[in-house]
């Protein structure tokens, strides 16, 4: 397609300055339709962002013939039901992480894109970002020599929540679980794209603090196809916060963080090496632009419905216990 004309399905917070805006900025790319079910938020929006078009209806959305790509920026519950319909009107669609409530979601999803003959790409942002190119240009270098392991620790403190409604992230049946699946799943895929695909996965999920029906301490041990071992712990109901990563050669090994922008290599001769990398104003915008390029014939997205499966699939393996 010459130009690729946008058209957001929830056009909610992640929509304000990580990703909308970066639908208007990129080559070739326009935003011209936002959809929103309460219609005087999208009317909002649109008068705001300067979008020309809003509607309070998906459908009506999806079959505008200015709109030839469909981005569904709802939380998870809503993003099979309207991944499909826009493969049924034959558009590309681009959809917010993680990608479904679960593994199976995901697999219908690709299936339907794949009938229909139209790509799926998935927000996994970080694939795009520059301080995680960077990483996986030290681990291509050879500069840790032969991986060995990665460790991951991500703690936060406990949420209160003062509201009677909980946040959607805090409902399974609209995010597939509780934090660990909107927050890890940033975490898994980007170890994915580092060290390619997890095979094996053993996890354990626990209720701690019984503030919510949701779990809140996960812990994994798994196996990269690769051979690479893994080990991680995700504490929703620590005494602090705390955000890292390791990956570990027989050269050396890098520590970064997830959500903030830290990068250290340290190397087996005593080297330390700390990279500072801005992310870009609007973080999807790196990704977008390679979406739009793929949509234009020119590029490929590391970032796709098959991709994006795997990390549902592992997720679904280490809360397997919890919810079954």
């Amino acid at each position: 397609m010459d130009k690729v004309r946008w058209g957001i399905i929830g056009c909610g917070d992640v929509t304000e300055v990580k990703s909308g805006p970066a639908l208007q900025k990129v080559a070739g790319s326009e935003l011209v339709a936002v959809m929103r079910r309460n219609g005087s938020l999208a009317e909002d929006y649109a008068r705001r962002h300067g979008v020309a078009k809003w509607y309070d209806d998906a459908n009506a959305l999806i079959q505008d013939p200015d709109v030839n790509a469909i981005y569904v920026a709802t939380p998870p519950g809503y993003h099979h039901e309207y991944t499909l319909m826009a493969a049924k009107a034959g558009k590309p669609v681009y959809v917010e992480k993680p990608m479904a409530r679960n593994h199976g979601e995901c697999l219908e999803m690709i299936a339907a894109c794949e009938e229909a003959g139209v790509p799926l790409f998935v927000a996994y942002y970080r694939r795009g970002l520059p301080k995680f190119v960077q990483i996986k240009e030290l681990l291509d270098s050879g500069a840790l020599g032969e991986i060995r392991f990665v460790h991951t620790t991500f703690l936060q403190t406990l949420r209160e929540e003062q509201s009677q409604e909980l946040p959607w992230r805090l409902q399974p049946e609209l995010s597939g679980g509780g934090l660990f699946v909107d927050l890890a799943s940033h975490t898994l895929d980007i170890l994915d794209y580092l060290l390619g695909p997890i095979g094996e996965v053993k996890g354990f999920a626990r209720n701690q603090s019984k503030q919510l029906q949701v779990e809140d301490i996960v812990t994994t041990a798994y196996a990269f196809e690769s051979g690479v071992m893994g080990t991680g712990i995700w504490s929703f109901n620590s005494f602090k916060r705390s955000d890292v990563n390791e990956i570990v050669g027989s050269l050396g090994k890098v520590t970064f963080s997830t959500f903030g922008g830290d990068l250290l290599l340290e190397t087996a001769d005593g080297q330390v090496q700390e990279f500072m990398i801005p992310n870009p104003a609007h973080v999807q915008q790196p990704l977008i632009g390679m979406v739009v390029d793929e949509l234009r014939g020119v590029g490929k997205s590391p970032s796709t419905g098959l991709t994006a499966a795997r990390t549902n699939r592992v997720m679904d393996e280490m809360l397997r216990g919890f919810y079954q």
